[in-house]
């Protein structure tokens, strides 16, 4: 009985999560038949849950209008996964809901039972105290800023630049992304008609918001694609091509998507493309890969290879008189 009632949980949770499945898709992820998905499906709607049903190509199953999730709906993985999360202070990136982190996580350990209580036990960790991330975001401009994205409302905010400097802009804001402990906003920038992102942590926001505005397409791949984008191009200040004497299966699980790309040459040697922020970081990137090399471009790089190299000689020599 127990096992039928968490499937039918469960079931439930995936009719909320999208709004057409067909029967093979509920049965896969249930692990189950597509007879018992009917026979299930049956029980939820003897227990007063509107769920429709087509047949035919393109048929499935979908939650009606109206119909509430149960209160508390997680499997056992979800809940430990939402209480371990509380519990730990996994989030740098928002200050101002440690004391609500606490009291949400007594209210949850109250409706567990006793074998997830024991499970969250047997996790408990200590967290060193610490002080937020500095781009850390107070919860309540996360929520106004989230609240005028929802509402297709105009913003307008004083803005940190990098010098320091503030400048009021406006505009059409569509999607928050967190990148590591970093917030952004991706908006519509009224003034430049362009597409920008904002460090929410820079953001100080004017009341009353502006009009609403109908909202636009957003960049090509979406917010989250759009602001990875940007964060590599701040970061990449300066490009090299390296010809790296080694065979290309052994140089590329060393070279990350975000920060180089690996060509094939032949069965002894690869080129690498590296960015960076200065040629001298990029020249200790090369000594990493551990294997001899050719500059390709630019020519600067050489110098900036051969100034690590004379450093390290020093150094060696310093350690040898010591």
């Amino acid at each position: 009985m127990r096992e039928t009632s968490a499937r039918l949980l469960r079931l439930l949770s995936l009719l909320q999560t999208r709004r057409d499945w067909s029967g093979a898709e509920l049965a896969a992820r249930l692990s189950i038949t597509t007879r018992t998905v009917r026979r299930d499906v049956d029980k939820l709607r003897d227990l007063g849950y509107p769920v429709d049903a087509t047949v035919g190509v393109g048929g499935g199953y979908r939650l009606g209008a109206g119909a509430e999730m149960p209160p508390l709906l997680l499997d056992d993985e979800e809940v430990v996964a939402v209480a371990f999360a509380l519990q730990a202070g996994a989030n740098d990136s928002v200050t101002g809901i440690g004391e609500a982190a606490t009291r949400a996580l007594v209210k949850l350990r109250q409706v567990m039972p006793s074998r997830l209580r024991h499970r969250l036990a047997a996790l408990e960790v200590e967290v060193v105290d610490r002080r937020p991330a500095a781009s850390a975001v107070d919860a309540g401009l996360l929520s106004a800023v989230a609240a005028v994205c929802h509402d297709h409302q105009r913003l307008r905010f004083d803005y940190r630049t990098h010098d320091g400097e503030f400048a009021r802009r406006e505009v059409e804001p569509y999607r928050l992304v967190r990148s590591r402990l970093r917030w952004y906003l991706v908006a519509w920038d009224v003034g430049r008609e362009d597409w920008r992102t904002f460090r929410v942590d820079r953001m100080e926001p004017k009341i009353p918001t502006g009009p609403r505005f109908t909202p636009r397409e957003l960049p090509p791949g979406g917010a989250a694609e759009f602001v990875a984008r940007g964060i590599r191009r701040s970061a990449a200040q300066v490009r090299a091509r390296v010809l790296l004497h080694a065979p290309f299966d052994e140089i590329t699980p060393k070279v990350d998507d975000d920060w180089g790309s690996v060509e094939l040459v032949d069965d002894a040697s690869c080129a690498v493309v590296l960015d960076g922020r200065s040629l001298e970081s990029i020249a200790g990137w090369l000594r990493a890969f551990d294997v001899d090399f050719t500059v390709l471009d630019p020519p600067e790089l050489r110098g900036a290879c051969r100034a690590l190299a004379e450093r390290h000689t020093q150094l060696a020599a310093r350690y040898e008189r010591a």
